[in-house]
């Protein structure tokens, strides 16, 4: 199927406007001031009256011929070459287009057309002679040597032009990949930081609206409370509201723009290692039966402390989800040298089991997995041989 011009590849080769308009005024140029050479001298080799009916009228009409037939060197370059070159050996004004297209042919590395147009050229020199078109004079040898001197600087003129392109469309291509990719790399640490965010909302706030949820089932299901145990666990349900808000706010604050004033104070340190044991007396003082173990003696990175301290508030949110009233151990021990060891067990239930109303995201026990994965470490989690359940991870002392 033959090109179009709106073909995607012919444009890309083609030239752009400016480039064009050069290259025309170029071989007008080259045809003018040939034709002009060739008339003035006429008067000193005399030539015919055909001869020079042709040289004023016809040569002019076929070289604007040629002018139009240069257009299409992109899209039939192997005919517009030997058809521009065939018209130059009697026609002067055909020089400029003929030496537009040999150096055209060059610059696009088209070897075996080159290897055909060169020789015709040097024969049209030859046949404007015989013709008596141009009567320059030299013997033909030195006719010969002339035209391959020209040619051969519109080849290499060609090359040349052809290698600069290249080099410049290997930049522009250079350019562009280097874009996507950073664009590539903007678009993926962008959904890092999503993933991020949503995976600290999901432990901060499954956290207290998980208490919040418990207090509230507690005051629909009991009824013998009493009405200070009510306002007990009003109050309770009241605190951790509030305390999901501002947890709320500090994860969020993130997304801020750092260069917008807040007007507000710095954000609080994220939880850490030492927080745990406040953890645990929130957690105790909710309803759960939980004890603390805390051999690590050792200070720690902010981050280790901080990926602890998530495992640990996922782990008992969902004892307090799915198994509401059991026993729970949080045993921590490591040292810099072995890392440290997480375990976070609870014991199998004794009768029914009441769940909470809670809906279970199902991201849970996948979110410290990916936590874990990210800090270096390894997590895992199961029923044990007791029928309790267990969720162990081991974190490398610096993350």
């Amino acid at each position: 199927m033959p090109a179009t011009e709106d073909d995607p590849i012919l444009r890309a080769d083609r030239p752009s406007r400016w480039a064009s308009t050069w290259r025309y005024a170029l071989a007008a140029l080259i045809s003018v001031l040939t034709w002009v050479i060739v008339v003035v001298g006429a008067a000193d080799w005399g030539p015919s009256r055909l001869a020079t009916m042709w040289l004023l009228v016809g040569d002019p009409a076929l070289g604007l011929v040629s002018f139009v037939l240069i257009r299409w060197r992109h899209r039939r370059p192997g005919p517009v070459a030997l058809v521009l070159t065939m018209f130059s050996s009697v026609s002067i004004v055909s020089s400029g287009p003929a030496s537009w297209i040999m150096g055209s042919v060059a610059s696009h590395r088209r070897w075996r057309l080159l290897a055909v147009v060169v020789p015709l050229s040097l024969a049209a020199g030859l046949v404007q002679e015989k013709v008596g078109l141009n009567d320059s004079g030299l013997p033909m040898w030195a006719t010969i040597l002339f035209g391959a001197l020209v040619a051969g600087v519109l080849v290499a003129t060609g090359y040349a032009m052809g290698s600069q392109r290249q080099l410049v469309d290997s930049y522009r291509d250079r350019a562009e990949t280097a874009e996507r990719e950073q664009q590539a790399r903007v678009a993926q640490a962008q959904a890092a930081e999503r993933t991020r965010i949503a995976r600290e909302m999901h432990d901060v706030l499954a956290h207290r609206i998980s208490l919040v949820a418990m207090h509230a089932s507690t005051l629909s299901y009991r009824t013998d409370l009493s009405e200070e145990d009510r306002a007990t666990a009003a109050r309770s349900i009241e605190e951790n509201a509030q305390r999901a808000l501002s947890d709320l706010r500090d994860v969020l604050g993130v997304l801020r723009d750092p260069t917008q004033p807040t007007g507000s104070s710095p954000e609080p340190p994220q939880p850490g290692i030492n927080d745990l044991a406040a953890l645990v007396e929130e957690e105790a003082a909710g309803g759960m039966r939980v004890r603390l173990s805390n051999r690590v003696e050792d200070d720690m990175p902010a981050s280790t402390g901080r990926t602890v301290y998530r495992i640990v508030q996922e782990a008992l949110t969902n004892v307090r989800k799915h198994a509401p009233g059991t026993t729970v151990t949080v045993d921590l021990a490591g040292t810099p040298e072995d890392g440290l060891v997480v375990a976070v067990r609870n014991a199998a239930p004794v009768g029914p089991v009441r769940r909470t109303p809670l809906p279970a995201s199902g991201l849970g026990l996948l979110g410290l997995t990916e936590r874990a994965a990210l800090a270096g470490g390894r997590i895992s989690h199961g029923v044990d041989a007791t029928g309790g359940y267990s969720v162990r991870a081991w974190i490398p002392w610096a993350t």
